[in-house]
């Protein structure tokens, strides 16, 4: 399922704007928070729900999706990644529990890459870098990926699937904080009123009386 989610989001990416994928890929916390709650894991709270919906519009003016071009196709392997990720977080978070979520993560990245690779191989689409920066950002995005991936599920471990992911619509904030800084990139008003909106679902959802 990891694999699965992953391509359709890469592969979502040649189809539409990458900033309509992103919106679209963002719909896995909610999508989350229903599976655990149709299962009676875990309590759907109304401010979970209404934290989800403005994270959301934030991260839509965040980002600055407009005239986006509605491929259908593209669309829905964007939410099918969502789908995949929300499905992987919750059954892991089932899997280990409260224990240790580095052995289930190491087996789950592992099986993955093996099965990406295969697919890249049969598609003709894989591509080693060609040059020295090129294999230096291949190999800092690959090691920063890696890290994300087990902190990500430590903390599914921690403090539960949803609220996990919901932390995750920090990534807006974070993302366009880099941008300022290391690309120089402006923010309009309107994007940072996104952001600004980003930060007070956050806020909202992780508070003890949300979940």
């Amino acid at each position: 399922m990891t694999a699965l989610y992953s391509w359709a989001l890469l592969r979502s990416f040649s189809s539409i704007p990458f900033a309509l994928a992103v919106l679209i890929f963002y719909l896995f916390p909610l999508m989350a928070a229903v599976i655990v709650a149709v299962f009676g894991w875990e309590k759907f709270a109304w401010k979970t729900g209404a934290a989800i919906v403005l994270a959301l519009a934030g991260l839509a003016l965040a980002l600055d999706v407009r005239g986006s071009n509605l491929n259908t196709g593209g669309m829905a392997l964007a939410f099918l990644a969502a789908l995949g990720l929300a499905i992987v977080i919750v059954v892991c978070s089932r899997v280990f529990g409260k224990g240790d979520a580095r052995p289930l993560t190491l087996y789950m990245a592992a099986t993955a890459s093996v099965l990406l690779l295969i697919l890249c191989a049969a598609s003709g689409d894989f591509a080693l870098p060609q040059t020295a920066s090129g294999w230096i950002g291949f190999v800092t995005a690959a090691a920063l990926y890696g890290f994300a991936m087990i902190a990500f599920f430590i903390a599914v471990s921690m403090i539960g699937p949803v609220r996990t992911s919901l932390l995750s619509y920090a990534d807006a904030v974070i993302s366009a904080g880099l941008g300022v800084v290391v690309l120089g990139q402006a923010l309009t008003l309107v994007q940072i009123a996104g952001i600004g909106l980003v930060i007070l679902a956050l806020v909202g959802a992780t508070q003890p009386s949300a979940l």
